[in-house]
């Protein structure tokens, strides 16, 4: 048996999911589950938010020196990403709002982008 599961990986894989899973549902720990879910959301969404800000803080007298329509289309990006994140954790988007949720995180990140690229091209 130990050779057939060494053998398999991702079977040994999925049975150990199964058998976590099994657990949960024996011992009733869904709304524990559910808690340490949105605990881990919270964590990650301040992980992204703390490197965000120590990229920026880097970055600042650089930014500082930017024409005034670049900086508009950078931070105009940055804020509106920022909204929708807020947005989306408050309230997830499901159907064509989260169509719109995705567009309007890539049109953000895409001004952001295209601002970043436009004033580092020297020439």
């Amino acid at each position: 048996m130990r050779e057939f599961l060494s053998d398999h990986p991702t079977l040994r894989g999925f049975l150990i999911i199964g058998a976590i899973a099994a657990v949960i549902v024996a011992l009733s720990l869904q709304p524990t589950l559910a808690a340490l879910s949105l605990l881990a959301s919270i964590a990650f969404a301040l992980a992204i938010a703390f490197f965000v800000y120590l990229q920026w803080r880097d970055r600042r007298d650089e930014i500082s020196t930017w024409p005034a329509r670049s900086l508009l289309a950078f931070y105009g990006g940055a804020i509106l990403i920022v909204l929708s994140l807020v947005l989306y954790f408050a309230d997830p988007p499901h159907g064509l709002d989260a169509v719109a949720f995705l567009v309007i995180i890539a049109l953000g990140g895409f001004s952001m982008f295209r601002t970043w690229r436009d004033q580092h091209q020297y020439g």
